[in-house]
């Protein structure tokens, strides 16, 4: 029998698909429920693996019967701490898929939730698991470059309706059919590109920066006739020694995991004695000190076993009765969750805010 029994809850985001495969390949995990309100939504993941209909639940409730060790949340943003708090209800561990929340005071409702369950909440940022960040986090935390001063981050792709799970292509007519009626262009549920994605850059920053916090925060979005929510969004954070740039992009040129756009997706950090450069699945960084100022490329480290990839990961720790640490650590997701927040309410009041407490 599997060790590790796990649930996906809800069908918004795509990468449910994703992290279900993760699943479904593990040794010792199994697939025990799979719930959305939709059932059509949940069509192409009871196909690839094969998920039995007394497995698949439109109700909630009776898809948590099924006794989870872990559930895996892949609601609209904005939802997260109400599901949390539900999932908590049941005793089982928490992993969500970014963005973290919908709000700093829901990511709070969220750890307290989980904190009375005596359970683990894990926030999973895929680009976590990208061996070129995680080569220059080993480069930055070995004194390479000196103390790290910047944290420059432009990211983004195509659009969240261009791909489905396991990076299936959209065509761009059923993007623009989607579009009304699709979360990730409204408002109230969390929609917009600085949500979906300045979570990566201030969550993976704040983790670069071993959990330094910014004073305060700087941003910009776009305004597109038609479209509630932003597609582009330049935040500046003041940090106690330097200034660093956060950018998102629904827009890019490409697809960064297809083809490399332009501007370069990914990281650049900049230090008291050299720089690193780490794009986004890049099969190494470029690497430049006082002591050899031409860029050097550094091959990227290949993933350790138990630190694959996100599900692995989780799965570890809770066999071994360990915290998630890094990234997934909700208290570096809530120093990233208050960057968010504070660059929402930046753009929203075209002004520099101190950091949201």
């Amino acid at each position: 029998m599997a060790k590790f029994r796990i649930a996906g809850i809800s069908f918004d985001h795509m990468h449910i698909g994703d992290l279900l495969r993760l699943v479904h390949d593990h040794p010792d995990a199994e697939i025990t429920g799979i719930f959305d309100p939709d059932p059509a939504r949940m069509t192409d993941a009871i196909a690839n693996f094969a998920i039995p209909p007394e497995r698949v639940f439109t109700d909630f409730d009776a898809c948590m019967a099924t006794g989870p060790d872990l559930a895996i949340l892949c609601a609209a943003t904005a939802d997260h701490a109400d599901y949390t708090e539900r999932l908590a209800s049941y005793g089982t561990n928490v992993f969500v898929e970014k963005p973290f929340a919908g709000t700093v005071a829901d990511a709070r409702r969220m750890i307290d939730a989980m904190e009375q369950a005596g359970k683990t909440l894990a926030v999973n940022w895929p680009l976590t698991w990208v061996e070129s960040h995680v080569t220059a986090k080993r480069l930055i935390d070995e004194g390479v470059i000196g103390e790290l001063l910047e944290v420059h981050f432009y990211d983004g792709n195509r659009g969240p309706l261009y791909h489905l799970a396991d990076k299936v292509e959209v065509t761009p007519e059923e993007v623009e059919r989607q579009k009304p009626d699709s979360w990730w262009y409204k408002k109230a549920s969390g929609g917009g590109s600085l949500l979906d994605y300045l979570g990566y850059g201030a969550t993976l920053g704040t983790w670069y920066m071993n959990g330094v916090a910014p004073l305060e925060v700087t941003s910009v979005i776009d305004e597109t006739p038609g479209i509630e929510v932003d597609q582009h969004s330049i935040t500046v954070c003041r940090y106690p020694r330097g200034l660093s740039r956060m950018e998102t992009r629904w827009g890019t040129f490409t697809d960064p995991w297809t083809i490399r756009p332009q501007p370069t997706c990914g990281f650049t950090f900049v230090g008291t004695d050299g720089t690193i450069a780490s794009p986004d699945y890049a099969s190494h960084v470029t690497v430049q000190t006082r002591a050899r100022p031409e860029p050097t490329p550094v091959p990227a480290d290949p993933l350790p076993e138990g630190r694959r990839n996100a599900i692995e990961y989780v799965l570890g720790c809770l066999d071994r009765g360990e915290a998630v640490t890094g990234p997934l650590d909700p208290a570096i997701s809530l120093i990233g969750q208050r960057i968010v927040d504070t660059a929402a309410k930046s753009a929203a009041e075209k002004r520099t805010l101190p950091l949201i407490p």
